[in-house]
């Protein structure tokens, strides 16, 4: 069996922090599937075919990362792609209680599945897409909070960035 492991999420946008977890999730898998969820609670500042067009562009230099959109639960399109490990990332701990209480429900739900929790590195553990998504309306600089290919896409939306 391959090693393989999905890393879901909106990611919008995908920020640095993300782009760590993706690297460090690939070094570890033999096969990383990163999920851009089609729906979400969240107010998306970009629809689901431009964040899987910027997940791609910042995923490209990875060879082993494969990305997609998926609708319904998590644990269903996994069990689909045959794969028992759901990477989710933790940026502090008011992060953790959300994200244990999925891990929990995952696990009921679909017992053979497994969660794996990464943090960023430190030096993007403050960064958030809801944070980037709000500098970005009101006319900031983002560009140290995202990847390149990223900022692209943010200055297509919002116009050349202010300091």
């Amino acid at each position: 069996m391959t090693k393989a492991a999905v890393y879901a999420g909106t990611f919008d946008p995908i920020t640095l922090g993300h782009f760590d977890l993706i690297e460090r999730a690939a070094d570890i898998f033999e096969r990383l599937v990163l999920a851009i969820a089609v729906h979400s609670r969240k107010d998306c500042m970009f629809n689901v075919e431009e964040r899987v067009a910027m997940a791609r562009a910042v995923a490209e230099p990875i060879p082993n990362v494969e990305v997609t959109s998926f609708e319904g639960l998590l644990i269903d399109f996994a069990r689909a792609k045959k794969i028992s490990v759901l990477i989710r990332g933790i940026r502090a701990y008011s992060d953790f209680e959300y994200e244990f209480q999925m891990a929990l429900t995952n696990r009921k739900l679909a017992p053979e599945m497994e969660t794996l929790f990464m943090m960023p590195k430190e030096i993007h553990s403050y960064i958030s897409s809801s944070s980037v998504r709000e500098v970005a309306e009101l006319g900031g600089d983002t560009s140290e909070f995202v990847p390149g290919a990223v900022q692209k896409y943010i200055d297509a939306k919002y116009g050349p960035r202010r300091n």
